[in-house]
């Protein structure tokens, strides 16, 4: 195995073929298991590793050296199916077991059985679109926690000509900002004296509640 970080995506529906293929574009190294033969056919054309097999097969995962993956993301949509390898992954001791949730239902008995991140994908979705229609500002949010998240935006009008000292975000939002790309050059940790500009993209970090108040700020 290589050092790399490798991952396994169990279920090709329109979910988990999409984190393979994102995974593979970035250079990661991604085995995917799917029991539909006509999908598995369908997707070897763009995958580079696609076994056949019902994810709920103990023996089959083991033959595919399931144990290895650092992380395995489990995408189906069938419950039965979802827990079932949620509980084998965990059997096995895998570091980071990722689970499509179908519902809250699901995703309760998902951690119980040892799931270690939960994924809504439609209710994720929705929350990016409504950031994006509150304000013209939000470019994108990635969550990394619980309650953790990464928003980038495209500098707001009424801060533009402000360093960060004038406009403490900090201690109005109790959001960090941790990188501005100008002219494509990233500038990691600004330091206080930065002054925005016009065109700057910058990444945020903080929670959900934190973000929520600046997004609906720097809507008005």
């Amino acid at each position: 195995m290589s050092d790399k970080k490798q991952f396994a995506v169990l279920g090709l529906g329109r979910f988990g073929r999409n984190v393979a293929l994102t995974l593979e574009k970035l250079g990661y190294e991604v085995l995917c298991i799917e029991k539909d033969e006509d999908t598995a056919a369908h997707m070897s054309e763009v995958l580079n590793n696609v076994v056949i097999f019902d994810i709920r097969d103990a023996q089959a995962l083991d033959q595919v050296g399931i144990s290895n993956f650092d992380t395995v993301v489990i995408a189906t949509t069938n419950l039965e199916s979802s827990l079932m390898a949620t509980m084998l992954c965990n059997e096995r001791h895998i570091h980071e077991i990722v689970v499509k949730a179908i519902d809250e239902r699901h995703a309760k008995m998902a951690k119980k059985l040892g799931a270690t991140k939960m994924i809504f994908p439609e209710r994720d979705t929705a929350r990016r679109v409504a950031s994006q229609l509150i304000s013209n500002n939000i470019v994108d949010y990635m969550e990394i926690a619980a309650d953790i998240t990464i928003l980038s935006l495209d500098a707001p009008k009424k801060f533009i000509g402000k360093n960060l000292i004038e406009s403490n975000w900090r201690g109005i939002y109790n959001v960090n900002v941790i990188a501005i790309i100008r002219n494509n050059q990233t500038i990691v940790t600004p330091p206080p004296s930065f002054t925005f500009q016009a065109n700057d993209k910058i990444f945020i970090i903080g929670s959900q509640a934190a973000l929520s108040k600046f997004e609906q700020d720097i809507a008005n």
